[in-house]
């Protein structure tokens, strides 16, 4: 009892101050270690606190690539994120963060300014309903009204956002709630009555679950990122092995089990593998982990799975049902519902001949290119000298586009927790500022940003971070001179019409690189990107690399809008 009034006082005499204090000192005793964000005159109290009590800040320069920096340090870390922004212009610049955030599931604390509370409503400078922006893009959202409910606000942010299907929290910060002084302080545990995610399986429904695998001919299971958030690859990894069952991914499932696996068949979708795509298609029982089915994985629904008896792990009941009849559903945090099906007792599907068919596709119908050095390097080329230079090893962030696709095919990660794209919202832009969160989450461990000439102008004044941290991250620019994958989809289904597709004037990305004291390089062919590749992957310093890709390669195979998974375009047998 004495050692509890012990820790009471001490929490009591740290939090007393002005609401700016406060928010610091909560900030340290969630365990937060990095703060992503840009000052103005709405935080300014804050950013005073900030520096009377320091926590490492890291002045982003731009909102956007502020909270995708959050996103990248969120993914690779398994941390919430933390981004602060002023008010108006500078919240506004959060919504797309924000968006993509909440569609991929990430946990991020964005605190906002608010001008005073008097003034609210009256269109004062700098206002904005930020509250009414993001509430249907965020977890949950609160705006402060007293600075006596700031600590248990803070409390209850971190945990909504990094619990139950993460997500990202707005807190708006009044100026005048960060300057008053806070008179009491109670310590309480996080009490929220209407917010109990349920993490433990119901045993009833995985004893359905074992009992219809242990039946199963051509038993697959689709594992997505929710076996990520859920630390759960090792129990994954050893479900499959166990019951010799196979894995295909979503796109941000990617590394649940690694790229090189025996029981893995590629990622699935739109531009998944043939063998991953048609085992969806001829599957009697589809194990679905943490993915959310959503139209990119499923193309038509009336072709998704046809032949399956669908069982489905997730720990956001909304998703179960939602797009594809379930048969079984698990509400459950993945681990969990993992340990319990490897402490089920049930005979393993006898998945010889159904194995032996996965492996004889994979060898008919693998991913492919032809290779031309008359015609340039092609982006499949580009991606498989940074798997063999990284060995498979590093963190991979990409923006949106043919390059993200080409990442997902070529790339095979060896470890969970190294693959940070931009999913549900498609953000151009992210994948930059999303490899400086990541690298400063993992800071020995080498990151690449591999990134489109137009996605990369969306976000690059964030080298300006690379050349004042000096992070070794290495910016690989996949540049064909155009929006490629509209220019693809043009081509494909608009009669080759390119309407603003092809990017007639670009920087030279080289000098932009020196001019915040960078490393650039260009390469054209591959024997240039040979020794480029080595030379900057081998530096402990930031590099930029323009590597001019042929501009009309596609990205294959691909189901096209509308038709089933079994309806896949540019396939072609070895």
């Amino acid at each position: 009892m004495g050692v509890n009034l012990e820790v009471r006082e001490a929490v009591e005499q740290k939090l007393k101050g002005s609401g700016a204090d406060v928010l610091i000192q909560s900030l340290k005793e969630q365990g937060v270690d990095v703060i992503f964000g840009y000052p103005g005159g709405a935080v300014l109290p804050i950013y005073d606190a900030l520096h009377r009590n320091p926590i490492r800040h890291v002045l982003a320069r731009h909102e956007q690539g502020a909270i995708h920096a959050a996103e990248g340090y969120a993914r690779v870390s398994g941390k919430t994120g933390v981004v602060i922004a002023t008010s108006g212009p500078g919240a506004t610049n959060l919504v797309t963060g924000i968006a993509d955030a909440m569609l991929d599931s990430l946990p991020l604390v964005v605190f906002t300014g608010q001008v005073a509370s008097s003034v609210i409503g009256t269109d004062a400078f700098q206002e904005a309903d930020i509250i009414g922006i993001t509430q249907p893009i965020t977890k949950h959202n609160y705006q402060v009204k007293n600075v006596e409910d700031f600590p248990r606000i803070i409390k209850e942010a971190f945990y909504i956002a990094s619990t139950g299907r993460p997500g990202p929290v707005v807190v708006d910060i009044p100026k005048n709630i960060s300057t008053e002084l806070m008179q009491s302080y109670e310590d309480e545990e996080v009490n929220l009555p209407g917010y109990q995610p349920t993490t433990q399986p119901n045993y009833l429904q995985i004893q359905k679950a074992a009992k219809a695998l242990s039946k199963a001919k051509k038993p697959l299971i689709l594992a997505g990122a929710g076996v990520l958030a859920a630390k759960a690859s090792k129990e994954l990894q050893e479900f499959a092995e166990r019951h010799r069952l196979p894995i295909t991914n979503t796109l941000l499932g990617l590394g649940t089990i690694g790229g090189s696996h025996e029981l893995f068949l590629g990622m699935a979708g739109m531009h998944g593998t043939y063998t991953a795509n048609t085992a969806i298609c001829e599957c009697d029982v589809l194990l679905n982990i943490g993915a959310r089915f959503d139209d990119r994985l499923t193309g038509n629904l009336a072709h998704f799975a046809p032949k399956a008896k669908v069982i489905h792990i997730d720990i956001d009941p909304a998703e179960i049902g939602k797009n594809v009849p379930t048969a079984i559903p698990i509400v459950a945090d993945a681990k969990e519902a993992l340990r319990e099906l490897l402490n089920q007792d049930f005979e393993s599907p006898d998945t010889a001949g159904w194995l032996e068919e996965l492996a004889a596709n994979k060898i008919d119908y693998p991913l492919q290119y032809k290779a031309d050095d008359r015609r340039g390097i092609l982006p499949q080329q580009a991606i498989e000298l940074i798997h063999r230079l990284t060995g498979g090893d590093a963190v991979v962030t990409t923006d949106v586009g043919q390059h993200q696709m080409w990442a997902a095919q070529y790339y095979k990660f060896s470890h969970p927790h190294n693959w940070v794209t931009s999913g549900g919202l498609g953000t151009m832009g992210f994948g930059f500022p999303a490899a400086i969160g990541a690298q400063l989450a993992r800071p020995t461990e080498k990151v690449v940003a591999i990134v489109g000439d137009a996605g990369f102008q969306m976000t690059l004044q964030e080298l300006s971070l690379l050349q004042e941290l000096r992070l070794p991250v290495k910016v690989v620019i996949l540049n064909n001179q155009s929006l490629g994958m509209v220019r693809q989809w043009q081509e494909t289904f608009y009669e080759e019409r390119y309407s603003q597709s092809l990017i007639q004037v670009q920087p030279d990305f080289v000098k932009l690189a020196q001019a915040y004291d960078i490393a650039g390089y260009k390469v054209e062919t591959m024997e240039q990107a040979e020794a480029v590749f080595k030379e900057a992957f081998e530096s402990d310093e930031p590099a930029l690399i323009d590597c001019r890709v042929v501009q009309m390669e596609n990205v294959y195979p691909m189901v096209a809008p509308g038709k089933g998974l079994n309806e896949m375009i540019g396939v072609t047998s070895e």
